[in-house]
């Protein structure tokens, strides 16, 4: 698998140990992530989850044993729009084929606008103190893997993986199907 290294990302130290992210979004992948996620063709979870099961083959990952999968959370009132996370999907499938634990251990608690047209700036100023601990989430001392669709510019699973490490987590390394 190619190593990228994202200019956008090159100099910024991140909180998360690295970020896989296993193809570019663009052509065929772009819509079927578009699917699932705005279409709720929740049946593409399964050829994502091929191509999530694919990134741990990474060098950057290949060694690592996870305690449990994190997926990124939407905000309540985003959930009740789209009537589930895609991030929370794919970090299931995954899961449920590693047979890692699957922990909802994160909490989007303010609304914050669309990050698909803001640059990096932009986007980390939108998340700041956008995520939370959910109640009784368990994750001092574990090695954790943080799930999202897209990787953009970082700021979402950063903003993520400082909550977690904040809350005891030993480790965070990130995987997304597709960057941004």
């Amino acid at each position: 698998m190619d190593r990228f290294v994202c200019v956008n990302c090159r100099g910024r130290a991140f909180h998360f140990e690295c970020a896989v992210a296993v193809m570019q979004s663009r052509g065929i992948l772009r819509g079927l992530i578009h699917r699932l996620k705005y279409n709720g063709e929740l049946w593409l979870a399964e050829p994502l989850g091929d191509l999530l099961e694919q990134g741990l083959a990474d060098e950057r990952l290949a060694e690592e044993e996870f305690d449990a999968v994190v997926p990124v959370p939407l905000h309540p009132l985003r959930r009740r729009e789209r009537e589930f996370n895609q991030a929370e999907i794919l970090g299931r499938e995954l899961a449920r084929r590693r047979g890692w634990l699957f922990l909802e251990a994160l909490q989007r608690t303010r609304y914050t606008l669309t990050q698909t047209h803001f640059d990096r700036a932009r986007r980390m100023q939108n998340l700041r103190d956008a995520f939370s601990m959910q109640r009784n989430a368990a994750v001092q001392g574990k090695h954790l893997l943080l799930v999202d669709d897209v990787l953009t510019t970082g700021s979402t699973l950063d903003e993520c993986a400082r909550v977690l490490l904040e809350a005891g987590a030993q480790s965070v390394h990130a995987l997304t199907v597709a960057r941004g």
